[in-house]
């Protein structure tokens, strides 16, 4: 199922934004993806600006409540469309949510994984680092290691990450596919192709959110952050 904040026809919610911080309060939500635009190797996402706080040479769309649902829901999957030194730093230029917290800070929630354009990391809670866990095909551990900012631990032996099957494929190509471009339409476009919207329920098709149509500065890569319920 697609959940889109926005979206007529394929959004559970009934008041929005406030809605789903609700439920991660009650503990009924168990995946949340998160973008930034800058990561860093202990997984702290910045979200407000590029540059020294407060004089920031870019200003970004803001935190809204990522620190909140960081700390919250179990198990958050970090990632980036741009796998470069840029996005994956060294350090954030801001914390807009701190991927670790002090011993004694009481937090269910925090980083599992990080997904790129070229692989996969997760995240070592203990060690408060990232370990690269799969290279996609095409890619290789050397050519994560020189594209990415910061540090993080390279075991020995890196699988790749296995294609879909068929009918993931079909999943996502169709249904999938249809309802994102309902709401998103040029993000379809350029993800999936020409693929066929599904009809809208009132004339005009649905209304778009606000700043979905807007393009980000150059140096700041957009950021979606679907969830997963139960």
């Amino acid at each position: 199922r697609v959940s889109l904040l926005g979206s007529e026809r394929h959004n559970p919610f009934t008041d929005g934004g406030r809605e789903l911080f609700d439920c991660a309060a009650q503990g009924r939500i168990d995946a949340f993806f998160l973008g930034g635009a800058q990561i860093d190797g202990s997984a702290n996402v910045n979200l407000v600006g590029i540059g020294p706080y407060p004089r920031s040479r870019v200003r970004l769309s803001g935190s809204f409540g990522s620190a909140y649902l960081y700390f919250l829901v179990p198990k958050v999957i970090l990632f980036v469309s741009e796998h470069s030194p840029r996005v994956l730093v060294r350090k954030v230029d801001f914390i807009s949510a701190p991927g670790v917290s002090e011993p004694d800070v009481y937090r269910r929630g925090g980083p599992r994984a990080l997904l790129t354009p070229l692989g996969l990391f997760e995240f070592l809670p203990a060690a408060g680092r990232f370990r690269l866990a799969a290279v996609h095909p095409g890619s290789s551990p050397a050519e994560v290691a020189a594209r990415t900012g910061f540090d993080f631990e390279l075991p020995e032996r890196v699988p790749i990450t296995p294609m879909p099957d068929a009918a993931t494929l079909r999943l996502l190509r169709g249904p999938v596919a249809a309802a994102v471009r309902e709401t998103y339409p040029r993000f379809a476009e350029r993800l999936w192709g020409g693929v066929r919207a599904e009809p809208s329920s009132k004339a005009g098709g649905a209304p778009r959110p606000p700043g979905a149509a807007q393009h980000q500065p150059a140096d700041a890569p957009s950021s979606t952050s679907p969830t997963m319920n139960r």
